[in-house]
């Protein structure tokens, strides 16, 4: 003969005493859990994840002696474009802290056009300089177009290889960024 199990002794769900109530109970208690488990940081990472609008800050945050340090590349000679890039530029100097960021542009190919002193966003790059903004020029490119080192903006330094630079400054930590 069959036994009933548990499950079948269940009443039909609108017979149910306060079916709702319990739902919300059960909800009430997911919601806690998870709650506390991401205050406790027990996620993936043991990191709370950013509430809209945030950006969580990895350790060790960014500061004075352990600066962010960033490499903006500059490949295109769209005045549009590169202006986007200037402002990239004063952007994580206002969310990370003047002191707490160390930025370079580092220029090659097309957007070298930018770095000479014919350059249309000339004065924005002058100005970024005052603040802190390294700006790095690419010699191959001004050898393959006849330009000299004597043709870029003052306070823009060159290296024989922008790509390189690049190359270099990643394996000593730098995070670079291709607009």
């Amino acid at each position: 003969m069959h036994t009933p199990r548990p499950a079948d002794r269940r009443l039909p769900l609108g017979q149910r005493p306060f079916p709702s109530l319990m739902a919300a109970v059960l909800g009430l208690a997911v919601a806690v859990g998870v709650g506390l488990a991401l205050v406790a940081g027990a996620v993936p990472g043991g990191r709370a994840p950013a509430h809209a609008g945030e950006t969580v800050i990895t350790d060790p945050a960014p500061d004075f002696d352990t600066p962010r340090r960033i490499i903006l590349q500059l490949t295109t000679g769209d005045e549009r474009a590169v202006n986007s890039i200037l402002w990239n530029a004063i952007n994580l100097q206002k969310f990370y802290g003047f002191d707490n960021v160390q930025i370079a542009i580092v220029a090659f190919g097309q957007g070298m056009d930018m770095l000479y002193q014919d350059s249309p966003v000339r004065e924005r790059i002058e100005s970024q300089l005052k603040f802190d903004i390294e700006y790095v020029a690419c010699g191959n490119t001004m050898e393959t177009t006849g330009r000299a080192p004597d043709d870029l903006i003052p306070g823009v330094s060159w290296v024989q290889a922008g790509i390189a630079e690049i190359v270099e400054r990643q394996l000593d930590g730098w995070v670079t960024i291709a607009p």
